[in-house]
């Protein structure tokens, strides 16, 4: 925040996590979070999610995500996100409240579930009392971009003599690239946002085997890696110096 602007980038590398702080910007399993520490001086926040799909969590995943979260406290996060609702769309406050008081005294965001909830709103009041710090949004859209007039709404909301709480409650993410960060920031009034920016990287291996896919068969390429780069991350990065 020495610039007047908070730039997450989110990683799940530590080649991605060392080019996020190359290019100036603080970033985001055990293992991964060890490495990473060892390699930036950046703050690291890590996302508590126990499997991909929707955000109604079992009581074994609950106990997963408890895990994951003393894990990865006792490997040194500065933060930890996640996110959970109930079946019909709301957040999930007994949940989130247990989950809180197991990331404390550590700061905590509420990640894109929020995007997910049925009445943003009340959503966001609901978050607010519970004690979350953060709480990461496009604006219930595809790209903070199409849900900027929602995150002015939200901002509005919180600007309000009721709640008195900053901008930068709630950062705008989602499809965030260098053609869009300054509508984006101008339009949200934010002072944090969330990204990825990643290039693909072709592989080193010689050997390909082009008829096997490991995963989903809408998943990357197995030859394509998806990294930071940090000449999109200088350039979002000196975009929102300009604005903030």
């Amino acid at each position: 925040m020495d610039d007047g602007f908070l730039m997450e980038v989110c990683v799940d590398s530590v080649e991605s996590a060392v080019n996020a702080e190359r290019g100036a910007a603080p970033v985001p399993p055990a293992g991964l979070l060890q490495v990473v520490k060892q390699c930036v001086r950046v703050p690291v926040f890590v996302m508590i999610r126990p499997r991909g799909g929707d955000f109604l969590y079992s009581d074994r995943e609950v106990e997963v995500m408890k895990a994951d979260i003393r894990l990865a406290k006792l490997h040194g996060a500065d933060g930890l996100v996640f996110g959970a609702l109930t079946e019909d769309g709301r957040i999930d406050t007994e949940l989130c409240t247990a989950l809180l008081a197991v990331c404390r005294p550590l700061p905590v965001t509420f990640h894109r579930a929020f995007d997910m909830v049925h009445d943003p709103l009340v959503a966001l009041e609901t978050l607010i009392s519970l004690g979350f710090e953060r709480v990461l949004t496009s604006g219930c859209d595809s790209s903070a971009l199409e849900g900027l007039s929602l995150i002015k709404r939200l901002a509005e909301q919180v600007m309000s003599p009721a709640w008195c709480v900053t901008s930068g409650l709630f950062p705008p993410g989602g499809g965030i690239t260098e053609r869009n960060l300054q509508r984006i920031l101008e339009g949200s009034t934010a002072s944090e946002f969330h990204c990825s920016a990643r290039s693909a990287r072709d592989s080193g291996m010689k050997f390909r085997n082009p008829n096997v896919a490991m995963g989903a068969s809408f998943s990357a390429p197995e030859y394509s890696i998806k990294v930071a780069d940090v000449a999109k991350v200088r350039t979002l990065n000196a975009i929102a110096k300009n604005i903030l």
